[in-house]
């Protein structure tokens, strides 16, 4: 079967994960994750996609980004993981694939889902128990979101720039958000629409999309259509 286009409209926010074959390492030191991320850096500004949120665990890769550019995020990711399969496979002394075929990815509502996502790629390592506090982690983006971190891989989304009227008063309300993990249907959501390639948001983001791209972006509605069982005429 053929493989469908990926939707990705201009200015709508993207969830990607982009994991090691068999779920194998992609990061064995701290040095491989400095390559990603220079490499992350180097194509999101080439290819004109803002990178809002990330975390690199042992072996996968969350993304939250909002393509410019038409193609910009599968671009990026295709050019940014040819260049680490190459650092890397020379690095371990290695060949062969080290990706899990295509990524990961799915459209996020703006309002009401957007911070949602971050703090579901921020507490990665917190629900993998690899730390207490998503503070903790180097490899994500809680440190400059929630910290105040510089970095210039960072491009704060405006969801984010309307926490507070400063960088302090937004540090403060985003680092409340993380009193709440993301629970119960939500998380599922996040999960398997992103594996489905589907969308997060309401049931009205969801049409507006599908007029827009032509395709199915919600999961179909479990059993036998109404009115199956009437006698055909």
């Amino acid at each position: 079967m053929a493989r469908l286009p990926r939707i990705s409209p201009l200015g709508i926010p993207v969830h990607v994960i982009q994991r090691g074959n068999n779920r194998q390492a992609c990061f064995v030191t701290d040095e491989d994750h400095a390559a990603y991320v220079a490499w992350l850096k180097e194509y999101s500004k080439k290819y004109n996609v803002e990178i809002h949120a990330w975390v690199m665990m042992t072996n996968h890769v969350h993304l939250l980004c909002t393509p410019r550019l038409a193609g910009g995020i599968s671009q990026m990711i295709q050019s940014l993981g040819r260049r680490y399969v190459q650092y890397f496979n020379n690095e371990y002394r290695r060949s062969g694939t080290l990706w899990e075929g295509r990524f990961k990815s799915c459209l996020i509502q703006k309002k009401h889902y957007l911070l949602e996502v971050y703090k579901y790629i921020e507490l990665n390592p917190v629900r993998a128990e690899m730390v207490a506090d998503p503070g903790e982690y180097v490899w994500s983006s809680y440190q400059i979101n929630g910290l105040g971190k510089t970095s210039d891989l960072c491009t704060p989304h405006r969801e984010y720039m309307s926490l507070g009227s400063d960088s302090s008063d937004r540090q403060q309300n985003y680092r409340e958000l993380f009193t709440h993990h993301v629970e119960g249907e939500l998380l599922e959501e996040i999960r398997s629409n992103t594996h489905k390639g589907m969308a997060i948001g309401n049931d009205r983001f969801k049409e507006e999309l599908e007029m827009l791209t032509g395709r199915r972006l919600k999961p179909k509605k479990r059993g036998r259509p109404i009115g199956w069982r009437k006698e055909k005429v």
